[in-house]
C-alpha cells in the first residue's frame, strides 16, 4: 500500500462516515498522512480528526476512535492506534507495505512526481550574470539550486519557465566594447574597463569576423565590436551552463527592453495605476505606498531611465506573459531589491504575498580555489567544473539552503570517501546496480516471482518507509522552494539502504543454494532503492553512476 492509497483509504472511511450519519463534515479532497518521528508508533500518522473535530461537533478522540474502526477492517492495514489528542497512528501489514516496492519499479521514473503545484504558472528567473564576463563561483548557488528547483516544481506539477535576463543594457556594455577593442588594438585596458585574458579572446574572434575592425573610427568600430563580442561571451555562458547542467527556456534581453519602448509604455502603465509622481524634473514611482523605505525615481531629470525603471518594464512584461507567479533569486548583494520589486508587483495591482517571490543566496567560501588565469580577479565556473565536477559541485550546494553562509573545501568534495555526501549517496545507487548485475548472473529475475511478505525484517520494513516517504519530500521541497530536502533525504536512504545490504542478502550464498521468491523479492526492493535514488539526484540535477 502506498501512501496515495493510504491516504485514499482514510478519505474513503470518512465517506462511509458520513454517509452512515456518523459524522457530519465535509470531507476534505484529500488527507495527508506522515511519517512518525518514532517508528515505533507505526508506519503512517494522520491529524485528520482534529482537523475535523470542531466542524463535526465531536472531541477529537472520539473522531479517531470511529474512524480507527473503520480502518482496522480495510486490507492491507495491521492496526489503527488513537494516540494523544486524536492522532490516528497506523501499521500496514508486512505484504502491504512489500507491495510498494513493486509499485516504484513499475513507476519508474515517475516515481516521486505528484500534483501538489499544479495549477501554478511560475517565471523561475536566476543567474542573470552581465555577459561581459565569464560565470564565476557568486554564480554557481543560484546556478545549481535555481535548475534544482525549477527540476522540482516541474515535478510536482507545476507550469514553469526557468529565464535567464541578460543585463546587455547602459554603459557596462559600451566600457565592454571598449575593453575588446583596445585589446584588438594592443593597446591597454581603458580606464573603468575589463582586464582579463579572456578579453584578448574575445578581440582574436572579433577580428577573425571583421578584420578591417581595428581600422575603423572609434564610434563605428565599437558599434561592430559590442555585438560580436557580446555574442561570443554569451555563447560561451550558455556553453558553462549546459556543462553544469542547467539549461533556460528563455534568454530575456534587458536592451530588448529598451530598444523596444517597454520601459516608457510601462511608467505610463504604473502612472494609470496612480503610482507615478513627478518631482525635480525626474519621474518617481510612490513605493512607500508599499512598504519600501523611499521612493524610487524611474526616469532621470535628464531624461535617462534608471535600472529600476527596467526593473519595472520587466515585472509587467512577465505578468503580460501570464506568469502568474514570478521568483526572483538574486545574489546575497542584492538584499535591498526585495522591498523595491514587491513594490513594483504591488504597484502594477498584483498581490506581493502571492505573485512574486524573491530569495537571497548567500555567499559560497570554496577553500583551495584558485583565481582564473583568464580573469584573474575571479574563481571561474569552468575552472571549478574541471577541478572538482558538475555531480560534487551541484550537490555540494543543493544540500545547504540557500539563505546560509556556506563554506566548503574542494579537496573534500573529490574524496571518494562516505565523509563526502555526493560520493556517499551516489555509491549507494552504484551498489543497488552492481548487486542486481551480479544477481542476474546467478539467475535471480525479479519477473520470475515477488512475494511482499517475505520483506519481513527490520531494515527491510524501515528501508520501505522510507521509500514510500519520497513524494512528500518531493512535494514539500517543491512548495517550499527548498531542494536541499531532497539532497537529506538521498543520504538517508543510502544509509537505510547500506543497513539493509549488510543484512539481507539478494544472490544466494553459493552456486548450491537455491533461488527462491526471497530472493527475487529482495532484488525488486533493491531496484526500488535503485529507481528512487536516481529519481532523487536527477531533480538535483546530479547523474547516477552504476559503477564507481
Amino acid at each position: 500500500m502506498t501512501p496515495e492509497e493510504l491516504s485514499s483509504a482514510i478519505r474513503a472511511a470518512l465517506v462511509e462516515a458520513v454517509a452512515a450519519g456518523d459524522l457530519a463534515a465535509d470531507v476534505p479532497a484529500e488527507v495527508r498522512v506522515e511519517r512518525p518521528r518514532n517508528r515505533d508508533h507505526g508506519d503512517w500518522s494522520t491529524n485528520i480528526a482534529l482537523q475535523l473535530a470542531k466542524a463535526a461537533g465531536m472531541p477529537p478522540r472520539d473522531l479517531a476512535t470511529s474512524l480507527a474502526t473503520r480502518l482496522g477492517q480495510v486490507e492491507g492495514i495491521a492496526s489503527v492506534d488513537v494516540a494523544g489528542p486524536g492522532f490516528l497512528n497506523i501499521a500496514l501489514d508486512t505484504a502491504s507495505a512489500g507491495e510498494l516496492a513493486r509499485s516504484i519499479v513499475e513507476s519508474g521514473t515517475a516515481y516521486g512526481h505528484n500534483d501538489s503545484e499544479a495549477g501554478h504558472t511560475i517565471n523561475l528567473e536566476f543567474i542573470s550574470a552581465n555577459p561581459t564576463g565569464p560565470l564565476h563561483i557568486g554564480h554557481t548557488r543560484w546556478a545549481a539550486l535555481g535548475d534544482s528547483m525549477r527540476r522540482l516544481l516541474s515535478a510536482s506539477g507545476a507550469d514553469v519557465t526557468a529565464e535567464y535576463y541578460i543585463n546587455d543594457a547602459g554603459a557596462q556594455m559600451d566600457k565592454f566594447a571598449l575593453s575588446v577593442l583596445a585589446a584588438a588594438k594592443g593597446e591597454p585596458t581603458p580606464e573603468g574597463g575589463y582586464p582579463g585574458a579572456y578579453i584578448g579572446d574575445l578581440a582574436k574572434v572579433v577580428v577573425e569576423q571583421r578584420p578591417d575592425v581595428t581600422e575603423l573610427p572609434e564610434d563605428e568600430a565599437v558599434a561592430v565590436v559590442r555585438p560580436l563580442a557580446y555574442r561570443a561571451q554569451l555563447d560561451e555562458i550558455r556553453s558553462t551552463l549546459e556543462r553544469f547542467g542547467v539549461f533556460f527556456d528563455v534568454w530575456f534581453s534587458e536592451n530588448e527592453l529598451h530598444e523596444g519602448g517597454a520601459v516608457e509604455k510601462a511608467v505610463e502603465r504604473l502612472r494609470e495605476q496612480g503610482h507615478v509622481f513627478d518631482e525635480g524634473g525626474a519621474v518617481w514611482l510612490r513605493t512607500t505606498d508599499f512598504t519600501d523605505d523611499k521612493d524610487r525615481v524611474l526616469i532621470r531629470a535628464n531624461g535617462e531611465p534608471t535600472y529600476f525603471a527596467a526593473d519595472a518594464a520587466y515585472y509587467l512584461s512577465k505578468k503580460d506573459r501570464g506568469f502568474t507567479e514570478k521568483i526572483y533569486l538574486l545574489g546575497a548583494d542584492h538584499h535591498g531589491y526585495i522591498n523595491r520589486l514587491k513594490a513594483i508587483a504591488s504597484a502594477a495591482g498584483d498581490d506581493a504575498e502571492v505573485n512574486i517571490d524573491v530569495r537571497i543566496g548567500q555567499l559560497v567560501n570554496l577553500n583551495g580555489a584558485k583565481l582564473s588565469k583568464r580573469a584573474g580577479n575571479i574563481i571561474e565556473l569552468n575552472d571549478l567544473l574541471d577541478w572538482i565536477g558538475s555531480d560534487a559541485v551541484r550537490y555540494s550546494l543543493a544540500r545547504y539552503p540557500a539563505d546560509s553562509p556556506l563554506s566548503l573545501d574542494g579537496e573534500d568534495l573529490r574524496k571518494q570517501t562516505n565523509d563526502n555526501p555526493v560520493f556517499y549517496v551516489q555509491y549507494a545507487h552504484a551498489r543497488t546496480a552492481n548487486v542486481a548485475r551480479l544477481a542476474g548472473e546467478d539467475g535471480v529475475r525479479r519477473e520470475d516471482g515477488f512475494d511482499p511478505s517475505l520483506l519481513a525484517d527490520a531494515t527491510e520494513a524501515t528501508l520501505l518507509a522510507t521509500l514510500g516517504d519520497f513524494p512528500r519530500v518531493v512535494a514539500q521541497a517543491a512548495h517550499l522552494r527548498e531542494p536541499h530536502r531532497v539532497a537529506r533525504y538521498l543520504e538517508d536512504l543510502a544509509g537505510r539502504y547500506h543497513k539493509w545490504y549488510d543484512t539481507c542478502r539478494v544472490r544466494p550464498m553459493n552456486a548450491e543454494e537455491e533461488v527462491t521468491d526471497l530472493h527475487r523479492t529482495r532484488l525488486w526492493l533493491n531496484d526500488a532503492t535503485r529507481q528512487v535514488l536516481a529519481n532523487g539526484l536527477d531533480l538535483l540535477g546530479v547523474s547516477a553512476p552504476e559503477r564507481m
